[in-house]
């Protein structure tokens, strides 16, 4: 058993909302990491963030992907951090993987940069660039497409995300 489709991508990407509609247009279950790992800590991820730390978190992160990839024949959606541990981008090859990548512009729009996102506390702005000039390599190196998701709704991008995974498929 195999994911369908894994999106990755930064924080407001739109990794599950798209996620979301695709799984619904493919007749598939829908999964998300972030989800796996708070239900598994039964807090929230910002909460793991502040009571637990980020090593904590990423211990568990790493687990919860783990763990989709081996049981989920759906859309999986990975936390934005995922890619960022070894053992998970060693465990994605093999799968066909989006990256769902977005501009600050329009990230900044979509989650308005808010408390919820842990590692953007602070200057929000300034923390997205570098979390990205640090991440952006790696969802390329797991990606096999890119679909950019600036000035584009969701609906938008899971049809191109789906007709992705329909010609990969045929």
């Amino acid at each position: 058993m195999a994911p369908v489709v894994v999106l990755v991508g930064p924080p407001g990407a739109g990794k599950t909302t798209v996620g979301e509609l695709v799984a619904a247009s493919l007749g598939v279950g829908f999964r998300d990491t972030d989800r796996d790992v708070a239900a598994t800590a039964g807090c929230s991820v910002a909460d793991i963030f502040v009571e637990r730390g980020e090593a904590a978190f990423r211990v568990l992160e790493s687990e919860a992907v783990r763990a989709a990839l081996r049981e989920h024949a759906g859309v999986l959606a990975l936390g934005g951090g995922a890619v960022l541990d070894d053992g998970v981008r060693t465990a994605l090859r093999g799968h066909r993987v989006v990256f769902l990548d977005v501009s600050i512009k329009d990230a900044a729009s979509r989650i308005g940069f808010n408390r919820d996102r842990p590692l953007l506390l602070g200057n929000p702005r300034t923390q997205w660039v570098r979390l990205m000039a640090t991440r952006r390599p790696l969802y390329t190196e797991v990606a096999g497409a890119v679909v950019n998701t600036d000035g584009r709704d969701a609906a938008q991008v899971a049809a191109e995300v789906a007709a992705l995974v329909g010609q990969v498929q045929r």
